[in-house]
C-alpha cells in the first residue's frame, strides 16, 4: 500500500476555515472508524426526535438523518459559522428532517422537557469543565422523554508509537488538568472515561452501560491521513493553552509539531484512537429510579 504523508497539517493561524478543516477530519475520523456505533442501539422508532449536542460540523448529524430519514435530527452549537456550515451541507443534500440551531449552553437548554426520544454526544470533555457536567447531564434528562437514552462517547487520547506524537498529548493533557478543565488527578490524561458512568448514575438515568472502541489510524491504513490531521489539529486547538500554562515555550511546540510531522510519516507508525461509549437511560417514572439499588 503506498505510503501518505499528512504534510498539509501544521500549527498555523487558528482561522475559521481551519476550524472546519480541523471539525471535519476529526468526525470523519468518527465515521470511518466507527460509523454509527454511537447509536446502534438507541435509535428511536420512525417519527422520534433526536438531538445532537456540540454537532460541529453536522457530519454526524447529517449521516444520521440520511441512513433513517423516518427520524428528525436537530444539531446545536454555540458557533454560529459551524451551523451555517452544517446547514448549507443539509439544504446541499436535501435533508429536510435535519436541522441546525445556534445554543451556547449557558443557561438552560432553550426547549422544553421530554422533547426528545434521543440525545448525543461526541468528544465533549475537553472543552467542557468538570463543574459543567452535572448540569448539561441534568438538562438531558430534562429533555428527554421518559424511557429516552443519552449516549455519549469520550477518549483519553490516543495511543501511538511516536515520541513527539505521545508528548504532544501529554502537553495537552497536562494543560487542561492545570487549567482545571479534566477530571485527572496528575494530568497525565483527561480522566473523563472513569468517571463518566458515574455522574450518569448521579444524574438520575438508569441501567448505565458502557462499551469500548478502537480506531485505527496506523502508516497504511484507511483511517491515516483522517487521523493524523485530526491528532495536529486537536495540538493545534490546544497550543494556545499549552502556552498560558506555561507547560513549554512557542519555540517548544514548533520544534515539537516538526518533529511529530516527521515521526507520524514514518512507514513503521502504528496509531489507536480507544473511545468509551456510556449510555443511560431516562426512568419513566420517578418509582423506577426508587427501585435501583444503592451501590448502582
Amino acid at each position: 500500500m503506498t505510503r501518505r504523508e499528512p504534510n498539509d497539517m501544521s500549527i498555523g493561524s487558528a482561522t475559521q476555515d481551519r476550524e472546519i478543516e480541523y471539525l471535519t477530519q476529526l468526525e470523519r475520523l468518527l465515521l470511518e472508524g466507527l460509523g454509527n456505533a454511537l447509536a446502534e442501539e438507541e435509535l428511536p422508532p420512525d417519527g422520534g426526535r433526536v438531538l445532537d449536542m456540540a454537532c460541529g460540523t453536522g457530519s454526524w448529524a447529517l449521516e444520521l438523518a440520511s441512513q433513517y430519514p423516518g427520524i428528525a435530527v436537530l444539531g446545536i452549537d454555540p458557533h454560529p459559522q459551524l451551523i451555517e456550515h452544517a446547514q448549507a451541507q443539509a439544504w446541499a443534500r436535501n435533508l429536510e428532517q435535519v436541522s441546525f440551531q445556534v445554543v451556547t449552553g449557558r443557561e438552560s437548554l432553550p426547549f422544553p422537557d421530554a422533547s426528545f426520544d434521543r440525545i448525543y454526544g461526541r468528544l465533549l470533555s475537553p472543552c467542557l469543565p468538570p463543574n459543567a457536567w452535572p448540569r448539561l447531564l441534568a438538562e438531558s434528562c430534562r429533555l428527554l422523554k421518559p424511557g429516552g437514552r443519552l449516549s455519549l462517547l469520550e477518549s483519553e487520547g490516543p495511543l501511538t508509537t511516536s515520541l513527539a506524537a505521545e508528548r504532544s498529548w501529554c502537553f495537552v493533557s497536562e494543560a487542561l488538568q492545570r487549567a482545571g478543565q479534566s477530571f485527572s488527578v496528575d494530568g497525565r490524561h483527561l480522566g473523563i472515561t472513569v468517571v463518566l458512568p458515574r455522574l450518569l448514575r448521579q444524574a438520575g438515568f438508569m441501567d448505565v452501560r458502557v462499551r469500548s472502541h478502537l480506531i485505527e489510524w496506523s502508516q497504511g491504513s484507511e483511517a491515516y491521513l483522517a487521523g493524523c490531521k485530526a491528532f495536529l489539529g486537536s495540538f493545534k486547538r490546544f497550543a494556545s493553552l499549552i502556552l498560558t500554562t506555561g507547560i513549554a515555550s512557542k519555540e517548544e511546540l514548533e520544534q515539537l509539531e516538526e518533529q511529530t510531522l516527521t515521526e507520524l510519516q514514518d512507514e513503521d507508525f502504528c496509531a489507536l484512537w480507544p473511545l468509551l461509549k456510556v449510555w443511560g437511560r431516562k426512568p419513566v417514572s420517578p418509582d423506577e429510579l426508587s427501585t435501583e439499588p444503592d451501590w448502582w
